[in-house]
């Protein structure tokens, strides 16, 4: 008689899958089986939610109330952005008897093209215009070189003590202005290393307009944001420290030197105290100081003609570098991508 041998049942392989978060591996979940489950939705947090769920969005009566606030929305912001510019364009060429007697009206009842004409002959606004565009243009140059200059000295040189002198520059922004303009008058006086005064002269308004932390911040930040690996490879080339300046750096921001120039510009147009404390010769004054001391000798119709000319002007330059400046203020943190 044979006694049977006992059968050895066969091993079965298994494989080990990763570990679970929840736990220890567990046997026989390959690898294949994990990646075939499906993901686990995400759980919708009360902080992605809108004010409005895609329910209530259903339904037509809430449709409708979203999109009337919607337009109420937009209409409050087009009046309180808009509403200012267009009255007084609307009352540049509005006779006096009218503008006083409905100055609220939408639409002129009698239009006065000859006011911009007079504005324009008997205010002078050429002569004053004239000047404002010289001042904006010192105040833009000087304030653009320093600024890439010292945001190229603290970004990309990296002297010993630079982030001591980034500190001192940063701390510059919490000094309220109102607080450096005695010092800066007797300065712009009694200039060190000059013998004579710069009052009355157009080199008061550009040097102070140049020490602007801001902008050496704006600067230096986008600096920092540059790849620094284009500039070893210009360091390797031979290039000096004015080289890689002017011909690496400065191609590079474009978009940073136009957000400066805006910046600038704007500020030195609207400009108002320091012009008119260090320019008191009326033949040397920008509009914002100009015609202010006119309002009382000229009719409410011209004046307010030549305001509107001299506030054209800016919005005109907004308008055609608006895209530089939208491009320019986005564009910082997209270098090193």
């Amino acid at each position: 008689m044979t006694i049977p041998s006992p059968v050895t049942p066969a091993l079965v392989p298994f494989e080990v899958g990763p570990p679970d978060a929840a736990g220890p591996p567990g046997p026989g979940i390959s690898t294949a089986a994990r990646r075939r489950r499906p993901a686990k939705k995400p759980t919708t947090e009360l902080g992605d939610r809108g004010i409005v769920s895609m329910a209530d969005w259903r339904r037509a009566r809430v449709r409708r109330a979203m999109r009337s606030l919607q337009a109420v929305l937009l209409g409050l912001l087009f009046v309180a952005g808009l509403g200012p510019i267009l009255w007084l364009a609307k009352s540049a060429i509005t006779p006096t008897q009218d503008t006083l007697r409905t100055p609220l009206s939408i639409f002129p009842h009698g239009i006065a093209w000859a006011n911009l004409g007079t504005a324009w002959t008997r205010v002078h606004i050429d002569q004053y215009f004239f000047n404002t565009v010289i001042i904006a243009a010192g105040s833009w140059l000087v304030q653009l070189l320093v600024a890439t200059t010292a945001g190229y000295a603290l970004s990309v040189l990296r002297p010993r003590y630079g982030k001591a002198i980034t500190g001192l520059v940063l701390g510059t922004l919490f000094v309220p202005s109102i607080v450096l303009l005695v010092p800066l008058y007797l300065t712009v006086l009694n200039p060190p290393l000059l013998n004579g005064s710069l009052l009355n002269t157009f080199w008061a308004v550009w040097l102070p307009a140049g020490a602007s932390a801001f902008n050496v911040m704006l600067v230096k930040r986008f600096f920092d944001n540059l790849p620094r690996e284009v500039f070893e490879a210009a360091r390797v080339d031979g290039a000096g420290p004015f080289r890689l300046f002017w011909s690496v750096v400065l191609p590079m921001s474009r978009p940073i030197i136009g957000v400066v120039s805006v910046f600038a510009i704007i500020a030195s147009w609207k400009d108002f105290l320091w012009p008119m404390l260090v320019l008191p010769n009326p033949a040397l004054q920008p509009l914002s100081v100009r015609l202010p001391a006119l309002q009382r000798f000229i009719e409410l119709d011209v004046f307010l003609a030549a305001l509107a000319i001299s506030t054209i002007i800016p919005v005109v330059l907004f308008l055609v570098f608006q895209r530089m400046f939208l491009r320019g203020a986005g564009f910082g943190g997209a270098v090193k991508g």
